[in-house]
């Protein structure tokens, strides 16, 4: 197994070609979440017509390595979440945010901190963009998530329902 760090990766915006692998991947995710008992991605969500959605809408973007696999991916959105307005709980600040939706990760090829790297390369982009900082819900039960968020100081903010479901909420300042 090889991690992240060792790869050659690069994070961009995904294109309208790369739709049927971004299924495929979220396809995968919501396989492992059914196979850990969650209800998470459990209802339909989400479907090729939100990847599609997620391309024309500019926040797709996929993660390649250095043969061009496709092998993560996540919607990165500078235009806020309407759901976080209605937060059980307190965000961190009051600014414009950058909000990560659907990160899912290649389960065919395991590469060990790809899900870090990918929330890192999302965090510079927003660096970049001047955004300062970024929000993320995930499920209770999403350990590798909320692992992931502990390791790059995320802070739990509260409780936000999507389709009539409490997810746990996270925002993290950054430097810009």
């Amino acid at each position: 197994m090889t991690t992240a760090l060792e790869k050659n990766l690069i994070l961009k915006k995904a294109r309208t070609k790369d739709a049927g692998m971004i299924w495929q991947l979220l396809l995968q995710a919501i396989e492992k979440r059914r196979q850990e008992g969650s209800t998470q991605w459990q209802d339909g969500y989400p479907n090729p017509a939100v990847v599609a959605r997620d391309i024309e809408r500019g926040y797709g973007y996929v993660c390649m390595d250095e043969t061009g696999s496709t092998v993560a991916y996540a919607a990165l959105i500078f235009d806020g979440e309407p759901a976080y307005e209605a937060l059980e709980g307190q965000w961190l600040t009051n600014q414009p945010y950058a909000v990560i939706h659907r990160l899912a990760v290649n389960q065919e090829v395991i590469i060990k901190g790809l899900g870090t790297w990918v929330m890192a390369a999302a965090e510079e982009l927003c660096r970049q963009q001047g955004t300062g900082s970024i929000r993320i819900d995930t499920n209770f039960d999403n350990t590798a998530m909320l692992q992931i968020l502990e390791k790059l100081g995320y802070t739990y903010c509260g409780e936000v329902y999507f389709r009539g479901a409490a997810r746990r909420a996270f925002e993290k300042r950054l430097d810009v």
